[in-house]
């Protein structure tokens, strides 16, 4: 299936970031509750919500997330994102020009004070380096498991099928995810993963705290941005609610 392609959509795409301010977004940063924008971290300038780092001295794993507001199960997102600048002194060196759309995410309040990332399908979003592969739009699983290839896959992270984007140039990510059933990720329009079954893994702590009885199966949740210590900027932040049928 094609980014163009319309099957099964019976809405507009939506923006949910209204280029002025963070209404409708709650941010969670590692060692802050829910709802406390530590240093600013996410703020609203230029129509772009920006995430950057001028309040700290050094990263100091505090791993940060911003949520919309709504649940989610059958929808296709879209947003348009580059990285910037340099990273924050301490940022781990797996975080350099890294970021993520989380997907199917717990809520922000329910995550522990010191939680690293929320329970979540995330969607990494990388920069290139200026020679080298380093695709984007790859998959990463804190607390989670899916299917690819026919097989419960449990290890942490895939690489995707895109193209390597270096420098600060915008990139276009597109997702669409229906329910506990298939997701799939676009890079300006071309289609480079496809997984299905997202699910709980019962051998993670955090997961282990929502998984009610033995529904593993994981359809609907929050969405949320990334602040893994380097800056990153995102735009046209949009939602087309599809068709459960």
């Amino acid at each position: 299936m094609c980014a163009g392609s319309n099957t099964g959509w019976t809405a507009e795409w939506v923006s949910i970031f209204n280029g002025k301010n963070l209404d409708g977004w709650t941010p969670k940063i590692k060692g802050q509750p829910a709802g406390k924008n530590l240093h600013n971290t996410f703020r609203v300038e230029d129509g772009l919500m920006k995430v950057g780092y001028k309040g700290y001295e050094q990263f100091d794993e505090q791993f940060g997330h911003i949520f919309y507001e709504k649940k989610y199960s059958h929808y296709r997102i879209r947003l348009e994102y580059r990285f910037v600048g340099e990273q924050l002194k301490g940022g781990p060196g797996w975080a350099w020009r890294n970021s993520g759309i989380m997907l199917h995410c717990q809520d922000p309040k329910s995550m522990a004070v010191n939680q690293d990332f929320p329970v979540s399908i995330e969607v990494q979003l990388l920069g290139g380096k200026e020679t080298g592969k380093r695709t984007t739009a790859n998959l990463c699983t804190p607390g989670t498991n899916v299917v690819m290839d026919g097989k419960l896959q449990t290890r942490h992270c895939f690489s995707s099928a895109s193209k390597t984007f270096p420098g600060d140039q915008w990139v276009t990510v597109e997702v669409e995810v229906r329910g506990a059933e298939v997701i799939e990720h676009f890079v300006n329009g071309e289609r480079v993963m496809r997984y299905t079954q997202p699910q709980y893994d019962p051998a993670d702590g955090d997961a282990k705290k929502l998984i009610k009885g033995k529904q593993l199966s994981l359809g609907e949740g929050y969405i949320s941005l990334q602040s893994e210590s380097h800056p990153v900027e995102f735009r046209k932040v949009e939602i087309k609610v599809l068709d459960k049928k």
